[in-house]
């Protein structure tokens, strides 16, 4: 594998893997296909490089290629073991590793049997199943990898920002490319909720037919690979519907931040007649829906939000709400569209919430809803999410949740249009872009 090539880095993840450089656990790199799981990987394995590891201390090996293809785990193990160098650590890098059958058993002689520091990735959940954690023995831990914030999707653009001073002060931010073009912020952020940030983009640009084609090509290799194959492999039957799948997907896409239960997903869509022309006749049963959800939630293409109650303190077991992990497959699923866009908006923060380590829930107090509580070791931070702040209706419907709220954590209402107001009663407004460009 050529070390020479620069790669444009991810520092979030990159850093992480550092920290952990050197310990025990097994660090396993998790997200949909095509994230940029397996150059965080060459990235990690060059920062060895440069770091004074020689190249016969490292083994990489991409379970896609053809090299590795039909490899048991027995192979695998003594593959790596001809590759060990007495003396010294070997540093271990397996890319898509559950193609591996019975991987963990060689993974787990691998800790036992060599001094050697473990990194992994899988573009499945199942990778992390509770069967899997208990045969490791826990000692693994997970980097959750995402597509392109909209900061790195600045940087994998090769936009640079300029900041000058406003009409009404403050600072006035614009992108210019690397032609020398200027653009608003705000312009370069649409682009960015158009086509998405998938990392592949950046070597096609910002052209809607090639975006579209290769967003087809993540999307067909999550769902044919990703779920149908993989359904095969485990000797389950459950994931046999392709149409039923590709209805399920559409749905979900098109109803991310809304209220959604299995059964609900299975009688709109026979509602509809969106099963018009497949096999099926009536409303799926909740367990096959349940089952085909499952699925995309392990493939990692879409995310579940479960609603915590404020008031009662606890987590409620009906009707979560599910985001798309790319805003930019989601258009190629359904069609560039304007409508909808506070629940676009409310995805991107999301992931943002997400990346920046917070565990995200929706928040019901009383009737009302709060659109994400995020929260980790340090804080607790509740968040609206609205396309304006401009008019008195909304600002009265966006703020009159976190009104309720009693506790004296930080509440903020993220919008494209806030106005000039900062602060409602100690609860921020603040320009969502300006909120993703902070880290």
């Amino acid at each position: 594998m050529a070390q020479s090539r620069v790669y444009k880095k991810r520092d979030l993840y990159l850093n992480k893997l550092i920290a952990f450089q050197d310990t025990e656990p097994v660090k396993v790199v998790t997200g949909i296909r095509r994230c940029g799981k397996s150059i965080l990987l060459r990235l990690m394995a060059q920062h060895l490089t440069e770091s004074g590891v020689s190249a016969e201390q490292i083994v990489e090996m991409n379970f896609e290629s053809h090299d590795y293809k039909d490899l048991s785990s027995d192979e695998l193990y003594h593959f790596v073991k001809s590759r060990i160098v007495p003396g010294k650590r070997t540093y271990l890098f397996f890319d898509e590793i559950q193609r591996v059958p019975a991987w963990e058993e060689a993974v787990n002689a691998f800790r036992v049997d060599f001094d050697c520091d473990i990194y992994v990735t899988g573009s499945n959940a199942y990778l992390l199943s509770s069967e899997y954690a208990t045969y490791l023995s826990g000692r693994c831990v997970e980097i959750r990898m995402f597509p392109l914030s909209f900061r790195e999707f600045l940087y994998f653009h090769d936009f640079r920002l300029s900041e000058t001073a406003g009409a009404l002060g403050g600072m006035r931010r614009q992108a210019i490319d690397k032609n020398g073009e200027r653009y608003g912020l705000r312009e370069v952020f649409d682009a960015y909720l158009r086509f998405g940030g998938m990392p592949g983009l950046a070597d096609v640009g910002l052209d809607q037919e090639k975006a579209l084609t290769l967003l087809d090509g993540i999307y067909s290799t999550v769902v044919v690979r990703d779920i149908l194959e993989r359904e095969k492999r485990r000797g389950q039957r459950q994931i046999t519907d392709p149409v039923l799948l590709r209805k399920i997907i559409l749905f979900l896409a098109d109803n991310i931040g809304n209220m959604v239960s299995a059964s609900s997903i299975g009688n709109t869509l026979v509602g509809e007649g969106l099963l018009t022309g497949g096999t099926r006749k009536s409303a799926p049963s909740v367990h096959t829906v349940q089952a085909y959800v499952n699925a995309l939630l392990e493939s990692y293409i879409f995310y579940e939000v479960k609603r915590f109650d404020v008031k009662g303190k606890e987590f409620l077991r009906t009707l979560g709400k599910y985001y798309i992990a790319d805003i930019g497959l989601r258009n190629y699923l359904l069609g560039f569209r304007e409508r909808d866009a506070g629940h676009v908006l409310e995805n991107v923060v999301y992931f943002e919430l997400l990346r920046r380590g917070y565990d995200v829930a929706i928040g019901k107090i009383d009737k009302s809803e709060i659109d994400f509580i995020a929260t980790n070791a340090d804080e607790k931070l509740y968040v609206q999410v609205t396309e304006s702040m401009m008019s008195e209706e909304v600002r009265r419907r966006e703020l009159a949740p976190l009104r309720q709220v009693r506790d004296n954590y930080g509440k903020l209402v993220l919008s494209l249009d806030p106005g000039l107001e900062t602060n409602y009663e100690g609860i921020r407004s603040e320009n969502v872009i300006d909120w993703l460009m902070r880290t």
